[in-house]
């Protein structure tokens, strides 16, 4: 029996591996664009709102510690909130309209003009997902999309000046892993373009 639960870790290894080489080979030029569309925002003041569902809605936290506290080097904290961490927010919202305004909602009230939206989504078939899309374009913001599979409903909702960083896999599992790779990929290229305007 042991043999055979290593043999299929093994396989995990493998596929994971063999999911962020595919992706190494489209990403990361839209992945450095990605990168200096939100340092752009955050040296004009702006925020970054971040959102998804589930393992999504954990990257979404995820990336917002990091931008707030640090990521690999000394910096100042970042504007950048996870619109998924107020329990008492998406309840009331989910409670009084309906669990697809949970995000859009927050949108609506937190966004201005020139903040980004991050929105995070292995299939890109969240109702709530797409409509933070529209709000963030209501609001004027730019929008960074995390997909995977074939976008689901995302594509269609992007203007010209957007970004997705779609992840050209079906497993959910291998999208979110590249998805965490790239959220450190940004982190990084911010830390970069910070520690560049510092010397």
């Amino acid at each position: 029996m042991g043999q055979d639960l290593t043999t299929r870790v093994m396989a995990n290894f493998e596929a994971s591996i063999n999911a962020k080489k595919n992706a190494a080979t489209y990403l990361p030029a839209q992945a450095a664009e990605a990168g200096h569309t939100l340092w752009q925002a955050l040296l004009g003041q702006h925020k970054l709102l971040i959102c998804g569902n589930g393992g999504s809605a954990a990257d979404a936290q995820h990336l917002a510690a990091e931008l707030v506290n640090r990521f690999e080097m000394e910096r100042p904290g970042l504007p950048a909130i996870a619109l998924t961490t107020d329990s008492s927010i998406v309840t009331s919202i989910a409670n009084d309209y309906r669990f697809d305004e949970i995000f859009s909602r927050q949108v609506r009230a937190l966004g201005q003009p020139g903040d980004v939206l991050i929105a995070i989504t292995t299939s890109g078939r969240s109702d709530n997902i797409a409509l933070a899309i529209r709000a963030a374009h209501e609001r004027s913001m730019h929008v960074l999309a995390l997909t995977g599979r074939d976008g689901g409903q995302v594509p269609a909702l992007m203007h010209d000046e957007d970004i997705e960083l779609r992840v050209d896999e079906w497993s959910t599992a291998r999208i979110q892993e590249v998805h965490l790779l790239l959220l450190h990929c940004l982190c990084d290229l911010i830390d970069h373009q910070i520690s560049g305007q510092e010397e």
